[in-house]
């Protein structure tokens, strides 16, 4: 079959397959045009105010020549700089999820499928089985590691707060001794709220400004309250919660306007002044999440992050939002290694 023929055939395909035929290709192929060309936006991004060594942060590197890795798919020169101070050498990924990475033409796909919010072993088949769901499993945690330090600017105006609770887990981990192992997420010893929920704070402007974090175990804190969302309010805000006690009492020190709803529904807005916003993104959330069955507690401030990433972006899977999760990721220390990732623990 010559070429000709081909591209007949490839002519014949619809979006979809043409997009994986693509794939296909570049991962078959050694030039690597789009990661080089993400590579060149990390240089950039993370040097614009000089080469600073990851090790001691001293900004007086320079260049120290270059170096070629082995790859899967063919060798790769990478920029390598040395610290006048701590004399350590490093590179554009040092400290960052590609660190040390083997499969550098797989990323952009393994972030396309990020972005759908595939499953690990549909992010495989995606991948063509070329690396298993476990080292998936790792990049994915490497990845969001670094998008969960991604800073929430300072609220504007009508601020909408609310708490959402998750069923405390402990998935993946064995010789439970505390309770009896639950099957397919189980249920909640107790009814309503306890220990056994872990609390989830939702914080959201009308600009879509969205602080999501997980406060502890039980019921939300004042103290806790205090500590997630003190540093993104001011006097200027205006807060709408429901009727729980600890937003009254963390209002009321702080000397914030404040517009209380019941949860019993009667009253649902008072002019401009509601929580239907952040009842609306923790639905989303909700719902986004049942994909996973269930998600190990230790890891859910990771899973807040990524839903809180592909919300920003509207859930669209374009060119620009793929670069723009690489370089970002790429932008903060990231220094979990899979035996951390593996060993960490929920604290509440």
């Amino acid at each position: 079959m010559d070429l000709k023929e081909l591209k007949k055939l490839a002519e014949a395909l619809d979006d979809s397959g043409k997009r994986e035929l693509i794939h296909f290709l570049q991962s078959r192929t050694k030039g690597m045009s789009a990661p080089i060309r993400v590579i060149d936006e990390i240089q950039e991004q993370k040097h614009k105010h000089g080469h600073a060594c990851p090790r001691c942060n001293n900004r007086s590197a320079v260049r120290f020549g270059k170096y070629v890795i082995k790859t899967r798919t063919g060798e790769v020169k990478r920029q390598r700089y040395r610290c006048k101070s701590c004399l350590q050498t490093f590179n554009d990924l040092t400290n960052t999820p590609f660190q040390r990475t083997r499969r550098p033409h797989l990323w952009v796909r393994f972030i396309e499928c990020m972005i759908e919010g595939y499953s690990l072993r549909k992010c495989v088949e995606q991948l063509h089985g070329e690396v298993t769901h476990v080292t998936l499993f790792y990049w994915r945690h490497k990845i969001l590691a670094a998008l969960k330090q991604i800073p929430t600017e300072a609220f504007q105006g009508i601020v909408e707060m609310d708490e959402t609770y998750f069923l405390f887990s402990e998935k993946g981990r064995r010789n439970i001794s505390e309770r009896k192992p639950r099957k397919r997420g189980g249920k909640a010893k107790y009814r309503g709220i306890s220990n056994d929920q872990v609390c989830v704070l939702v914080a959201r402007d009308r600009q879509k400004m969205t602080y999501s974090g997980v406060l502890g175990r039980g019921r939300i804190r004042t103290a806790k309250l205090d500590e997630a969302i003190g540093s993104h309010l001011s006097e200027s805000n205006v807060l709408c919660t429901d009727s729980w006690r600890a937003f009254s009492s963390y209002s009321n020190t702080k000397g914030l306007a404040h517009y209380r709803f019941k949860s019993d529904g009667k009253q649902r807005v008072k002019g401009v002044y509601h929580i239907q916003n952040v009842n609306s993104y923790h639905s989303r959330l909700k719902k986004w999440m049942d994909r996973f069955n269930g998600v190990a507690t230790k890891y859910l401030q990771h899973y807040l992050a990524w839903f809180r990433y592909l919300d920003s972006k509207e859930y669209e899977n374009t060119a620009s939002n793929k670069k723009h999760m690489l370089v970002n990721s790429c932008l903060f220390t990231i220094t979990d290694t899979n035996t951390k990732l593996r060993h960490t623990a929920f604290s509440c």
